[in-house]
């Protein structure tokens, strides 16, 4: 049976709606015409995810998400994706947007990448915000 789980790691942290939030998700991955398997969203710190950046990716710099795809083959949506709240916080602040609009840009961000978008070039940054973007206007998800 297809299923989304959320967990935090070494913060304090609870999505406010995880139904509707699960429920976006499926949508954006049907709409794409894929099917899901699992995904695990792990909110955590920073140095929690600056801890997986080096020691996964060689990479010593925050960052706001980590994706990992665990597909075994071309089969459903299966994937572990790390979102740092810390980040979130400061780019929507950053930004001047809500707290819940950049998490949710993000988690759809780490959704898209197991879809098969990428954010390499600056092509591919400009469709994936478009995507982002026409995925955020699907979401039931806010009070």
């Amino acid at each position: 049976m297809p299923t989304i789980s959320f967990f935090e790691q070494d913060i304090s942290f609870k999505l406010k709606h995880p139904g509707k939030t699960r429920a976006w998700i499926k949508k954006v991955i049907h709409s794409e015409n894929q099917e899901l398997a699992h995904l695990n969203f792990i909110f955590c710190s920073d140095t929690y995810l600056l801890t997986i950046n080096q020691q996964y990716l060689n990479h010593n710099t925050y960052t706001d998400i980590i994706t990992f795809d665990n597909r075994e083959s071309d089969g459903a949506i299966e994937g572990d994706i790390f979102i740092s709240i810390d980040r979130i916080k400061e780019n929507a602040e950053k930004l001047g947007v809500p707290f819940d609009d950049e998490l949710h840009r993000v988690i759809i961000h780490g959704v898209l990448h197991l879809l098969g978008y990428g954010d390499k070039t600056p092509a591919e940054k400009s469709a994936m915000r478009k995507k982002e973007d026409a995925c955020l206007s699907l979401r039931q998800v806010r009070d």
